[in-house]
């Protein structure tokens, strides 16, 4: 069993129904966190009480209150809140895990991710395989590279105090892993781990076709390839048409010269991977017919 120890983060916002859930993963765990960190935004459905009563029947559990915040970009509000936790962790854990009220997981999850930590030193940011429900039926996402899902995404601490400050709103969680893999860490799906995640991704963040519109802003704040990005619409779009408001959102972005990511070797390092010769190699990602840990293996060798 891994000696390293975790710490959890949760921002929650009216999950009171979720929150109880994953409290009876969490405290079921085969190796217990140093501490979880609730972290309030808002809340109005009973979530802050029952983080209360978590807190006082185990002293590592504790209620924080962040800015309440509904912005209108999504992913600002959940960034302060894991910013807030981050700030008040009295221990130094030596992972710090994002995790969602919207997951559930087996009994040894985080044993599991603290293993592949401790495989690999140069492992830096990790998490498992995304479920959800399709048709009545509980499916693997699928992603492309080595992405970690946001609702449960673990950092060794060293990585993350590279990769902080995070950015604040759509695109936190790729700008992360590209400061990651700038400072030699790189980023693994860790195959054989799971995790449910019982909300779809971006349920919360609006209509479909005004997320796909930001969706398409923050692609190109990113530095995107508006090829890359068409070809990503049409993909999606089989599922959903609403996929290519993505391709309005970038050129509208464009027209109105909207700012981008400052940082210029972070919108190279993400468009390395978006070259016409990597494209056969992300359709297979993007199709599950490659490992993601595979490419990560290959990406760390290439980068030492």
């Amino acid at each position: 069993m891994s000696s390293l120890t975790y710490g959890l983060v949760t921002p929650v916002r009216d999950e009171r129904v979720n929150l109880e859930r994953l409290a009876g993963c969490v405290c079921g765990q085969t190796v217990a966190p140093a501490e979880w960190l609730l972290v309030d935004n808002g809340s109005t459905d009973g979530t802050v009480e029952l983080s209360q009563a978590l807190a006082h029947a185990h002293p590592w559990i504790r209620v924080l209150q962040s800015e309440a915040t509904r912005s209108a970009e999504p992913g600002l509000p959940i960034v302060r809140a894991f910013t807030t936790g981050l700030a008040a962790l009295r221990e130094e854990p030596d992972v710090v895990v994002k995790l969602d009220a919207d997951v559930s997981f087996s009994e040894d999850h985080f044993e599991r991710l603290l293993e592949a930590f401790d495989r690999e030193p140069r492992l830096g940011i990790a998490g498992g395989v995304c479920f959800e429900l399709e048709a009545g039926e509980w499916r693997p996402t699928h992603v492309t590279g080595a992405h970690v899902r946001g609702a449960v995404r673990a950092y060794r601490r060293a990585c993350l105090d590279d990769v902080s400050p995070l950015e604040a709103g759509l695109g936190w969680d790729t700008i992360d892993e590209l400061k990651a893999a700038r400072a030699g860490w790189h980023t693994e799906v860790v195959e054989g781990v799971r995790f449910d995640h019982h909300r779809p991704l971006g349920a919360r963040d609006g209509k479909r076709w005004s997320r796909a519109l930001r969706q398409g802003r923050a692609a190109r704040y990113m530095g995107y390839r508006l090829w890359y990005l068409g070809a990503r619409a049409v993909f999606r779009a089989r599922k959903d048409p609403a996929a290519f408001a993505m391709i309005w959102g970038y050129v509208t972005s464009a027209y109105r010269r909207e700012p981008v990511l400052a940082d210029e070797t972070i919108r190279e390092e993400l468009r390395r991977g978006q070259r016409l010769s990597e494209l056969p190699i992300r359709v297979l990602e993007a199709l599950g017919r490659r490992r993601t840990a595979a490419y990560a293996s290959r990406r760390s060798s290439n980068s030492t």
